[in-house]
């Protein structure tokens, strides 16, 4: 039923879902460009259209009284900020425990524009040795779905200049807002290096 529901709503607003579905039983897939609400049902109707359920993470507050089952039911996965494991830890468990898992992550972290990607989609996977998938919405085109695959390989550099390689010309409903593809790390690390080369005395020869 709702792979059904997901046709109709692609045909309706003319959009359609293209890419292989992901290999990988256990994945991060990474949602953007991320800059309007519609962004989840076009989410919500690419993935059903592959016969993939998406979780989510969600402070575990949302997960009391009535609603809690709401929000288990749409893939919501409670996080606990107040225990020792921090939320990279919390979900490489979750992957250890399952046998599929679709982790779905907007790296933005909101819908306005941000100087930087949120990494924890990046570490998340290093840490539970699973793959990122590249899932992507281009409101240009009206197309959305998924990138190809790949292992996190710690080159936080090399990496990152993959998937922006991929996103370029991925436009997303408000171009605006989305901003640069860069973690704060790779500034890091740009800096470091800097700090590097700068205490290498000149030659005098």
């Amino acid at each position: 039923m709702g792979r059904i529901i997901a046709e109709i709503f692609l045909r309706i607003t003319g959009w359609d879902a293209e890419g292989e579905r992901p290999t990988s039983k256990k994945f991060v897939l990474i949602a953007s460009p991320h800059t309007s609400n519609w962004d989840l049902a076009y989410l919500l109707a690419c993935t059903m259209r592959y016969k993939i359920r998406p979780r989510w993470m969600g402070k575990h507050t949302l997960f009391h009284g009535p609603m809690g089952w709401v929000m288990r039911a749409v893939g919501g996965i409670p996080i606990r900020r107040h225990l020792r494991e921090n939320v990279v830890e919390q979900m490489t468990r979750q992957f250890e425990e399952r046998d599929e898992l679709c982790l779905t992550v907007p790296p933005e972290g909101t819908r306005g524009l941000t100087p930087f990607w949120k990494s924890g989609f990046y570490h998340i996977a290093r840490s539970a040795q699973v793959p990122i998938v590249l899932g992507y919405l281009d409101y240009a085109r009206k197309r959305g779905g998924f990138g190809p695959e790949f292992e996190p390989t710690g080159d936080i550099k090399a990496d990152m200049d993959h998937i922006r390689a991929f996103y370029a010309g991925k436009v997303g409903k408000h171009p605006e807002n989305f901003g640069e593809i860069r973690l704060r790390e790779e500034l890091e690390e740009d800096d470091a290096t800097d700090g590097i080369e700068g205490s290498i005395p000149e030659s005098r020869a």
